[in-house]
């Protein structure tokens, strides 16, 4: 059998591929970058004629493919021994569904940020932050602060960009559907330039404090206190 785990949530999806892998009596890890096809004949048949069902856990395996040749003779070996043994693939980001159709048959978690995520990020716009802290406390209660911490930084950097008509330079804004971009574009303009790069620096010295250990409060009261003064 073969399970594919993925989504935009990587905290979530990390922390389910490696309880399933501290679930294995034996499990086998290996890196995209590092496969080769004796690599996987090796630990799939090990020169035996009868071969216990081995647990193989394989990260970005789909997302970071090789050469097309290369990658097809992995994908086909692959698919042969999901007969026989347990294959667990981990994506770090969110896969396509073309991508993820590749293996037919297999058991897919995709593990996607909580709505009220996006309506807490949806919702940032100036004279706010009471509003602001409240659905911030209500994510809170299904994701982790870092995580909110790592897409309201996004989000604000996608503004700026947007209220630069910088869309070109920025990975994540281009990825956006057309609607996506307007939405984008339309609570930009709730903001002057200077406000939003106000916010990011802010922003920054959240982030350094809490690298460096010099934050003096929890990094969920830093965000309070950030999404008050909005």
């Amino acid at each position: 059998m073969i399970t594919i785990i993925h989504g935009e949530d990587t905290a979530s999806s990390r922390s389910h591929f490696l309880e399933l892998k501290s679930k294995s009596s034996d499990p086998t890890s290996l890196q995209s970058e590092d496969i080769t096809l004796t690599d996987l004949a090796q630990i799939f048949d090990g020169g035996n004629l009868f071969s216990n069902e081995k647990s193989v856990f394989i990260e970005n395996f789909l997302s970071k493919k090789k050469s097309s040749a290369d990658f097809e003779m992995l994908l086909s070996y692959l698919k042969e021994k999901t007969l026989e043994h347990s294959i667990v693939l981990w994506e770090s980001k969110e896969l396509d569904k073309k991508t993820v159709s590749l293996f037919s048959y297999a058991t897919v978690k995709n593990h996607s940020l909580p709505q009220t995520l996006f309506l807490f990020l949806d919702s940032l716009k100036p004279q706010n932050g009471q509003n602001l802290v409240k659905l911030f406390h209500k994510t809170l209660e299904v994701t982790e602060a870092e995580l909110i911490f790592y897409m309201l930084v996004r989000h604000v950097r996608i503004l700026i960009a947007v209220k630069n008509s910088d869309v070109e330079n920025i990975d994540e804004l281009k990825r956006l559907a057309p609607w996506q971009q307007q939405k984008m574009q339309r609570q930009a303009q709730l903001f002057t330039q200077n406000e939003l790069l106000e916010h990011y620096k802010k922003l920054y010295v959240i982030e350094k404090g809490q690298k460096t250990g010099e934050l003096t409060s929890s990094l969920e009261v830093a965000i309070d206190i950030f999404l008050i003064d909005i």
